[in-house]
């Protein structure tokens, strides 16, 4: 019997630890702004997910920032739940296994940061200057 038959995929709670880990590293000026921002991971995202951003793929979207970003709340906001970060476990396994020059939690650790830069306001263009650094 090989090594490699006793892999398993981590699950969703792993995949939850690992972004915790994100948060717990967060430097001062973020981390209190992100301790309340829930965490869920999902196999996939929901079909309203994917219509709202127009995605036909499912497996192209690894992670979503659902919540109010930390530059627009205002006082008046009228909460009806906490922010959100989704981790898609299928598309983050596919897009692993497709690379292969990260280690899983690298990238659990990427897409929990990219989404988190919309919790703290962060433009596209400037999570895109992020990105075009990690790949």
């Amino acid at each position: 019997m090989g090594d490699c038959e006793e892999l398993k995929a981590p699950d969703a709670a792993a995949i939850e630890a690992m972004a915790r880990e994100v948060l717990a590293e967060l430097p001062a000026e973020f981390a209190g702004h992100a301790q309340d921002v829930a965490i869920r991971v999902a196999e996939f995202a929901t079909e309203e997910m994917l219509d709202e951003l127009q995605i036909d793929d499912p497996f192209e979207l690894t992670g979503l920032y659902d919540g109010i970003p930390v530059t627009e709340k205002s006082v008046s906001d009228q909460p009806g739940g906490p922010d959100t970060v989704w981790l898609f476990r299928r598309p983050i396994l596919d897009e692993w296994a497709a690379r292969g020059n990260v280690t899983f939690g690298e990238l659990v650790g990427h897409v929990m940061t990219h989404e988190l830069a919309h919790h703290f306001g962060w433009s596209d263009a400037d999570i895109a200057r992020i990105d075009r650094w990690w790949e």
